[in-house]
């Protein structure tokens, strides 16, 4: 028999202790890497939102707090995609592509994913502490929510958008309260719907392509229709819009030089809406960050909505 026959699904899919070089250490170092996701802790760049838009990026002490809230939250971000993974393997083994995650395909076993859960949430945990216990609090609420999500609440209609989009709101949160930035209610209004309008986007366009191919959707899923998601981003980024106009203004009453730049970038942030908005619309809207970098377009518009705040602020 040929040395190079390829696996059969039987195969991928074994349960823990199949296949000898798989149970290798470093196969299992390596299968506990993938299953942390280090790509997605591109999320955590939002903790720069509140130091930045408070004018106070550059501040040594803001930025030492601000890294420290971005290393928590890939820590605990990262734990909970562990326990994700070990709650949901008999469901992935029966996906067709989840099937090829590390827990699932067997590379790494459940009690360990649990203990490295465990090990990466105290690291979290004590990361946190170093900017203070207001930031401890904010990372352990995230992940109660998050593990709350995993065990159960994804099935519940709303409340797992809800869920979903709290991740990201409080990771903007993080970021002044790590720093004791006060943060402005229209900012906290724009990131809450903000995040819902991602999510509640990413959803409609996994339905819409459901209904276009057949191909494989979440469970939760099932509990909505694509009429009811439509509506719940279309009203989200209605809100968020709003907000945004408020706070743009708020930035130019705050600021010392009456900067008209902050009403100027609402140009840009809806137009980049809009632009979102055609991917969300046309079925083909993934992971957000996936769609900014992919989208030249909606790079520049972000580029030029990002120089407008920075132009109200810092000059």
């Amino acid at each position: 028999m040929s040395s190079t026959a390829e696996s059969t699904p039987e195969e991928a899919a074994a349960p823990p202790g199949a296949g000898g070089a798989r149970r290798g250490s470093l196969g299992v170092l390596l299968g506990l890497i993938r299953t942390a996701r280090p790509r997605q802790w591109v999320k955590n760049v939002l903790v720069l939102a509140a130091p930045f838009a408070a004018n106070r990026m550059f501040e040594r002490d803001v930025l030492i707090d601000t890294a420290l809230s971005f290393a928590a939250f890939c820590l605990v971000a990262s734990a909970v995609y562990l326990v994700n993974d070990a709650i949901d393997v008999a469901a992935d083994r029966a996906h067709p592509t989840k099937r090829t995650r590390p827990i699932a395909a067997g590379i790494v076993p459940i009690p360990l994913a649990y203990g490295a859960s465990a090990v990466l949430f105290l690291a979290a945990v004590a990361v946190a502490l170093l900017a203070g216990w207001p930031l401890v609090i904010v990372i352990v609420v995230y992940a109660a929510a998050q593990l709350g999500y995993c065990l159960g609440l994804k099935h519940q209609p709303v409340i797992d958008l809800c869920i979903v989009a709290s991740g990201f709101l409080l990771r903007a949160i993080a970021g002044g309260v790590a720093a004791g930035i006060p943060l402005s209610q229209w900012f906290l209004l724009v990131t809450a719907f903000g995040s819902l309008f991602m999510v509640s986007g990413k959803r409609y366009a996994e339905i819409i392509l459901f209904e276009r191919t057949g191909a494989r959707i979440r469970a939760s899923l099932t509990k909505y229709s694509a009429s009811y998601l439509r509506f719940v981003w279309a009203t989200s980024a209605a809100i968020m819009i709003t907000t945004y106009a408020l706070w743009a203004f708020e930035i130019r009453q705050r600021v010392a030089h009456n900067s008209v730049w902050a009403v100027i970038s609402i140009v840009p942030f809806v137009v980049a809406v809009l632009r979102y908005a055609v991917d969300v619309d046309g079925g083909n809207a993934g992971e957000p960050e996936d769609i900014a970098l992919r989208d030249r377009v909606l790079q520049i518009l972000g580029a030029c909505w990002v120089g407008c705040l920075a132009l109200s602020v810092y000059v």
